[in-house]
């Protein structure tokens, strides 16, 4: 299966260096607003996936391309950096924008604390946990730097596009009204 996702997040978070992990297996120190497309095939749950990985700049300075990629999107990480207060608050925001332009409240979605391996940590795991279960999301704790949860970050926003379609799955059975299987085609 074919998905399509979409890394959130403020500037210098590590979102392009989270995606150089899951991809090349190395840590890149790039600070530079990244805009890029990332591809590769991981198996989850014994499925083999093909991840199309759009990695934002994180200063969404073109709001019209921004909405863009959102529409685009199946799945998003947001990322935070635990060193980073600002980044933190900033994830509220990204995701108040998500819901707003995909028009609904189940979006595929996990939230990643970066930098797990720092130690000036400003943002407790306590927090980043009890944000992700107010949204209902899965959390993730990761380090780009050393690879720690960063494969698991992945897997766990394809588990999380499986869960919200399938919650849809019996709507759209019911709409159709004529006996046909709801079906999408990628």
């Amino acid at each position: 299966m074919a998905y399509k996702l979409v890394i959130l997040g403020s500037c210098g978070v590590g979102k392009s260096a989270l995606s150089v992990r899951l991809v090349d297996n190395c840590f890149e120190t790039d600070q530079y607003p990244t805009v890029k497309d990332f591809y590769t095939e991981i198996v989850v749950d014994g499925k083999f996936c093909q991840l199309e990985i759009l990695d934002t700049p994180g200063n969404e300075e073109n709001p019209h391309r921004f909405r863009e990629l959102l529409h685009w999107g199946d799945g998003f990480l947001c990322v935070y950096a635990v060193d980073d207060i600002k980044s933190f608050v900033d994830v509220n925001i990204f995701r108040e924008q998500l819901l707003r332009v995909k028009n609904t409240d189940r979006i595929p979605f996990v939230l990643v604390a970066n930098k797990a391996d720092v130690d000036n940590c400003l943002v407790s795991p306590v927090l980043g946990q009890e944000t992700a279960r107010s949204h209902r999301v899965p959390f993730v704790e990761t380090s780009a730097k050393t690879g720690q949860n960063v494969e698991h970050a992945f897997h766990e926003i394809v588990r999380e596009i499986h869960r919200v379609r399938a919650e849809k799955l019996p709507d759209a059975e019911q709409n159709q009204g004529c006996g046909f299987k709801y079906c999408t085609i990628l």
